[in-house]
């Protein structure tokens, strides 16, 4: 008989947060190519440190998941402009500079297949200096 274990990550992946700005901690920026190989993919995770609204930490320890792709690569600049990078044309920028840095995303809910999942709506801002 096959034996699982679970994680903590593991099974706060599903939790579904309370829709506003949150202070996470990305925990890497990957590359690869999309399915049909036209573009490629840059897949983000990060990790819920607490509310940046409220300072509430219920949400604490909740991975996100999502993706940046070349086509679309604008939807990345707010995510870079968070850090303070300067994003100008023709200047190239390592996207997995960004892993192990802090900032402060807004996330919402959405439905997928009947159900609420957590969507990172690539809104993002600085950090508040305290």
């Amino acid at each position: 008989m096959p034996i699982i274990e679970f994680s903590e990550k593991d099974l706060l992946r599903g939790k579904v947060v309370t829709p506003d700005w949150y202070r996470v901690k990305v925990d890497s920026v990957g590359e690869a190519p999309s399915k049909d190989g036209g573009s490629t993919n840059y897949p983000a995770e990060a990790t819920i440190l607490y509310n940046a609204s409220n300072g509430d930490k219920e949400f604490a320890g909740v991975p996100l998941d999502w993706n940046f792709n070349s086509k679309a690569i604008s939807f990345a600049r707010g995510f870079l402009e968070s850090f303070g990078v300067k994003v100008e044309p023709k200047v190239r920028i390592e996207l997995g500079s960004a892993a192990g840095k802090e900032t402060e995303m807004y996330i919402g809910n959405k439905e997928y297949q009947g159900r609420i999942i957590n969507n990172v709506e690539h809104k993002y801002r600085q950090i508040k200096t305290e």
